[in-house]
């Protein structure tokens, strides 16, 4: 079993911004003399009585022990030069995000550091391959890609270059453990694991407001109390800055060669120009400044309970709505389903959402009064469930479907109706992502699930989730969606397709 770094080794962080005086905590919370270094002056310095007073605040609120604190600010070291790491057994850079500058400096410090000593870039989007091409031993170097805040986020992507040693990886994957993180492995590719299984959440949600599917509170809201997100993509991207998820998205679309899967969003890039870049301009998707409110989610108003309500098989959603309805002591007859469909009530015939829109599967049917609900991550849980309702529906039926949603204790968003609705598509899209870096040997399914839970706090890692909703399912989903729009960004992952003939999970 591969060793961590004995606590011994001095670590060295060269950067005194957030990121790097986040990890320098780390590094001497764990026990290690940590020498922190900047080009700014008195970064360091500022940034080291920064931590001690981060300290300070868990030992006032009992968190921490009073001399263990102490312990810790004693480890940390301004370090004034380059020179002054030659004793360090690991670098971590967390420098501005530049390839040229970050290979000078590495190959500075080769020069300086001992042979044994381990670098480490905390870069975000740059390819530790080429970080260390221009090294002489760049088998030492590897990706400690930490989140913001260090101190709290538990994830580090540990990611290994082409020519990265596997006992450099596999040292680094056990030091940041043994310092409390869950490490995952990647390999250098763009966006590593999160930034590039990621980006769909933004994407799709962009592509259902540019489609009108409903305005950005309404789409939020469905994405938090429906899917169990923490936070809805465009609150996320206020809260992130446009121009800093702008940026990420262009580079990921330009390292994968303007693959339409990535491509950026000109709603977003419009309000980049404008300098509209969320939460720290005042305006982004959202208004923040003082005296502006923020705008509510639609929601249906309230229609009568229909009194002819069916609940049809046993599929997730249709357990969840006759245990709700129970619970409301609304009154339901049980049937089998026929054709997936998950209740009925009067004319009208529910179903959960397969990719294709309303309108066309009631085309295809010859049901006209068709109404789709989106993918919820607990249907029993839920407190909010977007719908959507066929051209050819009639106002009496969408409205009895609506009174029997909220007979169980629903809030109803209708959206427009766009192929997949909002929580299947994101979902859907989610799952390809993270299929097709598992199936391009980027890392593993464990990996890529405990990336996106820990790393962006989504409530299922996407292939887990995949498996709960079935994968045949989401296979369906994304060829309907691809049907429907023509386009590449909607191709299956070849991992779905042979795990789908092969009756396995994504897990197995």
């Amino acid at each position: 079993m591969t060793q961590a770094l004995s606590t011994h080794t001095v670590v060295a962080v060269i950067g005194a911004g957030a990121m790097g005086a986040g990890i320098a905590q780390v590094a001497a919370s764990a026990g290690h003399t940590v020498k922190l270094l900047d080009s700014r002056p008195d970064a360091a310095a500022q940034a080291i009585k920064g931590i001690q007073a981060q300290l300070e605040k868990m030992v006032a609120k009992g968190k921490m022990n009073p001399d263990a604190a102490s312990a810790v600010g004693a480890r940390l070291r301004v370090a004034s030069h380059l020179a002054d790491l030659a004793d360090a057994g690991l670098v971590i850079e967390a420098i501005v995000e530049n390839l040229p500058i970050k290979q000078a400096l590495f190959a500075e410090l080769e020069n300086i550091v001992s042979a044994c000593c381990l670098l480490a870039s905390n870069t975000s989007s740059i390819s530790i391959t080429a970080i260390g091409a221009t090294l002489k031993t760049p088998e030492r170097l590897a990706g400690l890609h930490f989140f913001n805040p260090a101190p709290l986020m538990a994830l580090v992507e540990v990611v290994s270059g082409l020519a990265t040693d596997p006992a450099v990886a596999a040292t680094l994957h056990a030091t940041v453990t043994a310092w409390g993180k869950t490490a995952v492995h990647a390999k250098s590719t763009p966006g590593f694991i999160v930034n590039r299984v990621a980006r769909p959440y933004y994407g799709e949600a962009l592509r259902l407001r540019g489609e009108g599917a409903g305005d950005c509170a309404t789409l939020d809201a469905v994405m938090r109390e429906a899917g169990g997100f923490r936070m809805g993509p465009f609150e996320l991207m206020d809260m992130i800055g446009l121009d800093v998820n702008y940026a990420v998205t262009c580079s990921v679309w330009n390292a994968f060669f303007n693959d339409p899967r990535f491509s950026p969003s000109l709603q977003q890039q419009e309000l980049v120009d404008a300098g509209f870049l969320g939460k720290k301009t005042g305006r982004g998707f959202y208004d923040y400044r003082e005296g502006a409110e923020k705008p509510a989610p639609s929601t249906e108003a309230a229609q009568t309970v229909p009194n002819d309500i069916v609940i049809c098989g046993d599929s997730a959603a249709a357990a969840a709505l006759a245990l709700r309805l129970s619970a409301a002591q609304v009154s339901f007859v049980r049937t089998p389903s026929v054709d997936t469909r998950v209740a009925q009530c009067g004319n009208a015939v529910l179903f959960v959402t397969d990719g294709r829109t309303a309108t066309a599967r009631a085309a295809h049917s010859g049901i006209a009064n068709t109404v789709l609900i989106d993918l919820a991550l607990n249907y029993q849980q839920a407190s909010r469930l977007a719908m959507s309702v066929a051209g050819q529906c009639d106002d009496a039926a969408a409205q009895a479907t609506t009174g029997l949603l909220q007979a169980t204790g629903l809030k109803v968003s209708r959206l427009a109706d766009v192929a997949g609705l909002a929580v299947m598509r994101t979902v859907a899209m989610l799952v390809n992502e993270a299929a097709d870096a598992v199936n391009q040997g980027v890392c593993s399914a464990a990996a890529a699930d405990a990336a996106m839970r820990l790393g962006v706090n989504y409530p299922m890692g996407p292939l887990a989730w995949a498996d709960q909703v079935g994968l045949s399912h989401i296979r369906d989903v994304l060829i309907h969606l691809a049907a429907s729009y023509a386009e590449d960004r909607y191709r299956l992952s070849p991992l779905i397709a042979r795990h789908v003939f092969l009756g396995k999970k994504l897990h197995d």
